[in-house]
């Protein structure tokens, strides 16, 4: 049946098939042509023109963020410089709070020492006092315990003094000797 309506057409037969009428080929290059034109004068350069700025503006956007990261870098590095120069600083006062700490720990020491010092000293010199103090209480005891033994011995009283001191004294003498014999055995 399309066989029918195409020959009653008048259509071409055999190879002419494949290529159109002129006329077809003629108002199909005017279309062409038209809307190379429209596309060639308005639609391309309008595109182009969108392309550039869209590139501008990401080429832009790039620049801004390199720029934007190269300032972050260069604050990051700041940020480390003074967290270095803060940690130095830190490190520093500890060790200026150390040796202060030492030197005063130095001094209380050294307070307490002469303290001590003082204190045994003043022992030491009360002491003395006493001791002398109990020697010379005990020398007149021990004289006149003396005297009284001497004179039940001997018979005599000795109310000399000059008499009694020197018994006295020689009594004292031979019992340190006595003792002093004794502690170097």
């Amino acid at each position: 049946m399309i066989e029918t309506i195409l020959a009653a057409e008048g259509a071409p037969e055999g190879a002419a098939v494949f290529f159109p009428a002129v006329y077809d080929v003629l108002w199909s290059a005017v279309v062409f042509v038209v809307i190379a034109a429209f596309f060639g004068i308005f639609a391309i350069p309008r595109f182009r023109k969108i392309l550039d700025e869209r590139a501008e503006r990401i080429e832009g956007g790039i620049k801004h963020a390199e720029a934007a990261q190269a300032e972050a870098a260069q604050a990051l590095g700041e940020y480390k410089k003074q967290l270095a120069d803060a940690r130095a600083e830190a490190a520093r006062i500890r060790e200026a709070a150390r040796a202060e700490g030492a030197e005063i720990l130095a001094d209380l020491k050294q307070q307490a020492q002469a303290e001590a010092d003082r204190v045994t000293a003043n022992a030491h010199v009360q002491i003395e006092a006493e001791r002398a103090a109990a020697v010379a209480s005990l020398r007149a005891e021990v004289g006149s315990l003396a005297i009284d033994l001497a004179s039940g011995v001997i018979g005599e009283s000795l109310n000399d003094d000059a008499r009694a001191s020197a018994v006295v004294d020689r009594f004292l003498a031979d019992l340190e000797a006595d003792q002093n014999a004794k502690a170097g055995n």
